[in-house]
């Protein structure tokens, strides 16, 4: 399975704001952004956040604009390029708004759905145990993080799993956490479902979808 090796702290900076990549730690004094807010390398400090032309001119391209949203949701749901271009490519088939879709497509993950339902503080520790094969989905064990889930997809931890010391303490840290509207969720037999696809205000507002719409509709 690809994965992003780059220190996720750098990517977070890069964007000029928290991705909450880390789950708790970002927020606590310890998050790397705290310390270091600017942009990584050598010209981070004085470089434009949005990497147009002109170092802290703060003149940005509209290329750059949208290159910098594509890469904050790629970055978001740790996703690479080649996947993410598939999952545009299927949202323009799919009738209704192109730039919804995708964020849809993106949220339907099933390391998304995993995060979501607050058994994993952040999508990559969500990857993490979806691969493992601590999750099942409608009864079957499965250990592919992209899967894509529909409504009434139900999602489960596996019974061998439950037994593990993570899954023992982790009620306690769900119920700290409210699921989305359009996730259902027992937190009694660590059990969720999709009882629908979330809306356009469900999902992360800070998201630009129609920045990427026009990214790749240009080349």
């Amino acid at each position: 399975m690809a994965k992003t090796l780059s220190p996720v702290c750098k990517l977070c900076r890069r964007e000029g704001e928290k991705l909450f990549l880390k789950g708790e730690r970002c927020f606590t004094p310890k998050c790397s952004f705290e310390k270091r807010s600017f942009a990584p390398g050598q010209h981070g400090r004085t470089a434009g956040r949005g990497g147009g032309r002109g170092k802290g001119t703060g003149r940005v391209s509209d290329f750059a604009r949208q290159l910098r949203a594509k890469q904050k949701a790629r970055r978001i749901y740790g996703v690479l390029e080649r996947q993410f271009r598939r999952y545009y490519d299927t949202a323009i088939t799919r009738r209704g708004l192109t730039g919804l879709n995708l964020l849809q497509i993106l949220e339907s993950r099933l390391d998304n759905v995993v995060f979501r339902l607050g058994f994993a503080s952040s999508r990559s520790q969500a990857r993490l145990l979806v691969t493992h094969g601590h999750f099942t989905v409608n009864g079957r064990r499965t250990d592919v993080p992209s899967m894509l889930l529909g409504e009434g997809d139900v999602i489960a931890v596996r019974e061998g799993s439950g037994k593990l010391t993570y899954f023992k303490d982790l009620a306690v840290y769900t119920e700290k956490r409210s699921a989305p509207i359009w996730l259902s969720r027992d937190i009694k037999s660590m059990a969720g479902s999709v009882a629908r696809m979330p809306e356009r205000i469900e999902i992360d507002g800070s998201l630009d979808e129609q920045l990427i719409v026009e990214y790749y509709s240009r080349r």
